[in-house]
């Protein structure tokens, strides 16, 4: 296994792919990078030589914002929409869908599992149906 910043990339991968297995790089960044670094985007990982790569760290580190960075850039993001009470501040701390997605229906991942309100267990119905012991008074 290839290590590329921090992260190890499999080798039986293309390159193209393996890398955005990187924080922060995806599909449309692989392309520039890799003609930047001037590699075949379907060479395998495995095929690659240490110069090369070398050069992908190179070009990576210097054209974009990666891992823990980016992360830790992200959460600042959020923690001042959060500090500041606007509209999507508000929805990350309540735990709910922030771009505008329905919630009626969908939205079960951000959500979490469904809590039922109103339904009961046929062996909960069943001991509330049953008579409680009441004692008698002597």
């Amino acid at each position: 296994m290839a290590r590329i910043l921090g992260r190890d990339l499999p080798d039986q991968k293309r390159v193209d792919i393996a890398l955005t297995y990187i924080y922060g790089i995806g599909r449309s960044n692989v392309y520039p990078i890799l003609k930047e670094a001037k590699i075949e985007s379907a060479k395998r990982i495995r095929e690659l030589t240490e110069e090369e790569i070398g050069r992908i760290q190179k070009v990576v580190e210097k054209d974009y914002k990666i891992e823990g960075d980016l992360r830790s850039e992200v959460a600042e993001n959020i923690k001042r929409l959060k500090e500041i009470g606007s509209y999507r501040g508000i929805r990350h701390a309540r735990g709910l869908p922030v771009r505008g997605q329905r919630t009626r229906s969908n939205a079960r991942t951000k959500r979490g599992l469904r809590k039922t309100v109103g339904a009961l267990r046929k062996e909960t119905r069943a001991r509330l149906d049953q008579p409680s012991p009441v004692k008698e008074k002597e």
